[in-house]
């Protein structure tokens, strides 16, 4: 007997969007059929010409859970992740009070984890935490994070070329991702003033280039997988052609404010937009989605890093740096998407797909497949709304997507094949697991 079967003439799955059946048993796909097994089944949900789509993986999270929780924490970031169909988040180590460097630092944000998603970690890399490394990993770390400058806290410094010949043979060893924030600063003129134009310009595509040549080079000295975060800079994109072509393990991620935002759109008043690095122009964001259609990009992921209001007041130069977007991560996406004649499928991949790879997961997470955990998302493409801020389940409304109208509701979700979302209600307990290295 099945708990549940999802039939719908959408459905996405390895082999393509098909009609199909999703029949789920102790919360897992136990398979995907043409047709409902008679009455073996205890109950049927008919979706028609929704979509199923795996549940969304977001490999970039700040949740700032313990010590900054006026900042986010993880019942609120959870529940957000769920009304955007994310079934599961890998928090960063930052920005969290302790930064998460040390075992004792983990098991203090686990034991703080009350989840409505699943969630893995990151560990993190810093000056003088070689010797860190291997406990974090056996305590189930998914890979680490480093800093090629300020973080924005003083308690997660910035590494150099030095610290990162120490971390990444570690790393490598155990065949874990390094994630990188990839910009190498120089020093910024004085009297520059507080513009979005003169904020772009104070954080050059050149950072971005510089940082990404030097990781590619670590890269292929350790051969550590390497991941490059929120890539902003498409002048980039040549030299991450080249190294993919020479087979090192170099993987890239975009997010969606990259995709959807352009720099000469952003007013100079509002600080919801400061990111870092910073939302460039059209000519090349146009050519950051090029990337990402033909697969030089592999995914996309929020960032999601949200603060107090009191953060985000003065100018581009003094206020935080972050994005909050994690409950628009699907819409946000799909509308930029619809424009570039991009299919479900691809959407697919760069949400659900590549992060699990990323993660570590995909062989029970981000696919429909017999054997999958059955973490789900239903959503209508075809619908549209606008986004209001006082909706959103952030800790901090504050947003770059306030008023916009965006393509793409999430109707329904899924953990293991028990409905814990249903058109703005959260329908259950936090059913979300911890998820560790296997």
């Amino acid at each position: 007997m099945f708990d549940l079967a999802i039939k719908g003439s959408r459905i996405i799955t390895p082999e393509g969007i098909q009609p199909a059946v999703v029949l789920i048993k102790d919360g897992l796909i136990a398979d995907v059929a043409t047709v409902i097994p008679g009455d073996a089944v205890k109950k049927i949900i008919d979706i028609q010409d929704y979509v199923l789509m795996p549940g969304i993986t977001d490999p970039h999270v700040h949740i700032n859970e313990p010590g900054r929780t006026d900042w986010e924490g993880f019942t609120t970031a959870t529940r957000a992740a769920l009304a955007s169909g994310i079934t599961t988040l890998v928090d960063m180590p930052l920005n969290a009070h302790p930064v998460t460097t040390t075992v004792a630092a983990l098991e203090e944000k686990i034991r703080a984890a009350n989840l409505f998603t699943n969630c893995g970690y990151w560990g993190g890399v810093v000056p003088g935490n070689v010797n860190e490394l291997e406990p974090l990993i056996e305590h189930g770390v998914l890979g680490f994070k480093a800093f090629l400058t300020h973080s924005g806290i003083d308690d997660f410094p910035n590494v150099t070329a030095e610290d990162l010949r120490k971390a990444m043979p570690v790393i490598a060893k155990h065949g874990l991702p390094l994630l990188v924030h990839c910009e190498l600063s120089t020093p910024v003129p004085s009297s520059i003033v507080g513009t979005y134009s003169a904020y772009l310009a104070s954080r050059p595509a050149a950072w971005e280039e510089n940082a990404i040549a030097m990781m590619i080079r670590l890269c292929e000295e350790f051969n550590c997988r390497v991941h490059i975060v929120h890539l902003s800079a498409a002048s980039a994109l040549p030299q991450i052609i080249k190294a993919k072509a020479e087979g090192l393990p170099l993987t890239v991620e975009t997010a969606q404010h990259y995709l959807y935002f352009n720099a000469e759109d952003i007013p100079d008043g509002n600080m919801a937009f400061k990111c870092a690095p910073p939302i460039r122009d059209r000519e090349n964001n146009e050519l950051l989605w090029l990337a990402l259609k033909s697969g030089i990009i592999d995914m996309v992921a929020t960032d999601h890093s949200p603060s107090p209001s009191d953060l985000k007041q003065g100018d581009y130069l003094q206020s935080w740096g972050g994005i909050s977007s994690l409950q628009l991560a699907l819409p946000a996406l799909w509308t930029a998407a619809k424009k570039r004649n991009v299919s479900l499928i691809q959407l697919a991949q760069w949400l659900c797909t590549a992060p699990a790879v990323l993660a570590g997961t995909q062989h029970y997470k981000g696919k429909i497949a017999k054997g999958y955990d059955a973490d789900l998302v239903i959503w209508n493409p075809d619908q549209s709304f606008t986004v209001i801020p006082e909706n959103l389940q952030h800790k901090h409304p504050i947003t770059p997507y306030a008023h916009e109208t965006l393509d793409g509701v999430v109707l329904q979700t899924y953990l293991k094949g028990v409905k814990v979302y249903d058109e703005g209600v959260y329908t259950a307990a936090p059913q979300g697991e911890n998820i560790f290295r296997l």
